[in-house]
């Protein structure tokens, strides 16, 4: 084994507290970038609301939106010019270089994400900014790899610590940052990987606070818990946005075949921005992320037929945005879309039971988890995000249980979590991904948890039948390192180290799931 190889494994052993450090580090200048970004987004929709009201009281101010809103798009084409991964929500491409699939240039994505997400944003585009977040913070962890000459194994680590701490920032909500990277990303609860991104999180979410203050991003406020004998209800909710869920990834997947009919991903473009010219004069509840709405729905604010216009409209917008490779995610249209939804069902079971809209805050905020927990398929994520984003707990278990009936709906529907579905289509179409810019020959370390249950609790290391060229180099056995050999009897609950070449690491994380991270039936 080489000089490299063996330093790797040494400081895999005994970087966790300096690991933890450089997190805070990366916490730090991710809570920058993304908070900068965020001050873009709320300059830009400001500026939007005011060229739509000249808009609308002159011919002169209808041109100079119409010329201001040409300029967005050309600077939007030319962000996918200069850096085509900075397309989409990010996460997809995140979750790739962390699998060795994609390969992104930081400092190219880092201006390119930022630019391009405002002026997609900005203009109107039914987009979030979180997932935008996630892809920032993640481009800043490799960057402070990059410039400290990190090992690639530490590279991935502080990809991941970025990745929570853009979230964190995002939405003031480091546990949720937290919690994403291990469920949504990794699917892996590694000890290392916890500590480290919670101190990143918390650090980015530190930055946060002291530009943008205290406040929960939304305003929502509980007046009274749901009673026990409406419970019933929850689950009704569960099962209608989990089916909704699989309803919103088959259209967009849908949409985004349609647009591959238009062969430049430019002029694919246009047709996003040029709704909202309409948008703006007809119904401009529609146009951005949607925040406002979440709490006009809590309180009551619209009309049954209001709210499903309003629901069909953000659904359909929010799908055309996305769908045509805009740069800018879609987490948050999926907590506005779901959040409308709750309000929908509280005001039909209201009228039909007599509460009106008493409870209607409460199903807003189930109805943001359900619609989550189904598309994304992180239900614990979907709890706990949307309660730090309330600053309500005494919300919790309904919330929970909302999150699994709608999680297990999408399952028997047999939905696919909707980034693994933009992963795949990405990897489909562009053969790349980058990957021509990387050199491939590196080799890194990739820890696993032996789930209890799992193919391999009880087997011997030679079972595992790995890519060539993987090797078992460490088993840690609670407190104890066990020295790994083909005869060794694996057990639930321990952890590997396994030795691959970087471009294997896909190919591996699919074998590794399959034989120790799924549970037997």
């Amino acid at each position: 084994m080489n000089s490299k190889i063996t330093q790797s494994i040494e400081r895999l052993k005994s970087f966790k507290y300096e690991l933890i450090l450089e997190g805070i580090c990366v916490g730090v200048i991710a809570g920058f970038v993304v908070s900068l970004f965020r001050m873009m987004l709320i300059k830009a929709e400001s500026l939007r609301g005011s060229v739509v009201a000249n808009a609308m009281k002159s011919t002169e101010g209808a041109l100079i939106g119409l010329a201001i809103l040409a300029g967005l798009l050309i600077v939007a084409c030319l962000c996918l010019w200069a850096e085509p991964l900075c397309s989409g929500s990010g996460i997809p491409q995140v979750k790739g270089e962390l699998r060795g699939q994609v390969h992104q240039n930081w400092w190219k994505m880092i201006p390119a994400k930022i630019i391009g997400g405002a002026v997609s944003i900005g203009a109107g585009l039914s987009l979030g900014r979180e997932g935008p977040s996630i892809q920032l913070g993640a481009m800043v962890g490799k960057g402070f790899s990059r410039l400290g000459n990190k090992l690639t194994t530490e590279e991935k680590l502080l990809m991941t610590c970025g990745a929570g701490a853009g979230l964190s920032c995002a939405f003031s909500a480091p546990l949720a940052g937290v919690v994403f990277t291990l469920e949504g990303l990794h699917k892996n609860f590694s000890t290392d990987i916890l500590l480290s991104t919670m101190a990143a999180s918390i650090a980015s979410d530190f930055v946060a606070y002291n530009i943008f203050g205290l406040k929960p991003v939304f305003d929502l406020t509980v007046d009274e818990s749901l009673p026990l004998s409406l419970y019933w209800l929850i689950l009704i909710l569960g099962v209608i946005l989990g089916a909704f869920g699989m309803v919103y990834n088959k259209f967009t997947a849908a949409t985004q075949d349609a647009y591959e009919k238009i062969p430049s991903r430019y002029a694919r473009l246009i047709v996003p921005f040029a709704l909202v010219i309409p948008l703006a004069i007809y119904y401009p509840e529609t146009l951005g992320s949607g925040y406002a709405l979440v709490g006009q729905a809590a309180r009551g604010e619209f009309l049954l037929a209001g709210l499903a216009v309003l629901l069909v409209m953000k659904f359909l917008y929010s799908i055309i945005s996305f769908s045509s490779g805009a740069p800018g995610g879609i987490f948050l249209p999926l907590l506005v879309i779901g959040g409308i939804t709750g309000g929908l069902f509280a005001t039909i079971a209201g009228q039909g039971l007599g509460f009106e809209d008493y409870y209607m805050t409460n199903f807003v905020i189930y109805g943001m988890v359900g619609y989550f927990a189904a598309i994304v398929r992180s239900p614990i994520t979907g709890v706990i995000l949307i309660t730090e984003m309330t600053g309500d707990f005494t919300n919790f278990l309904p919330l929970c249980i909302v999150a699994l009936v709608a999680y297990i709906t999408a399952d028997i529907l047999n939905g696919r979590p909707i980034y693994d579905q933009l992963l795949d289509r990405l990897l489909a179409k562009n053969e790349s991904c980058g990957m021509t810019e990387k050199i491939k020959s590196h080799k890194v370390l990739l820890q696993s948890d032996v789930y209890i249950g799992c193919l391999m609790d009880g087997r011997k290391i030679e079972e595992m039948l790995l890519p060539k060229g993987c090797l078992i180099v460490s088993v840690m056995r609670g407190n104890a390192e066990l020295v790994p050999g083909g005869s060794t009897i694996l057990a639930g609950g321990d952890k590997i180290t396994v030795l691959c070449a970087e471009n294997d690491i896909a190919g591996v994380e699919a074998k590794l799931d399959s034989i120790c991270r799924t549970v037997r039936q």
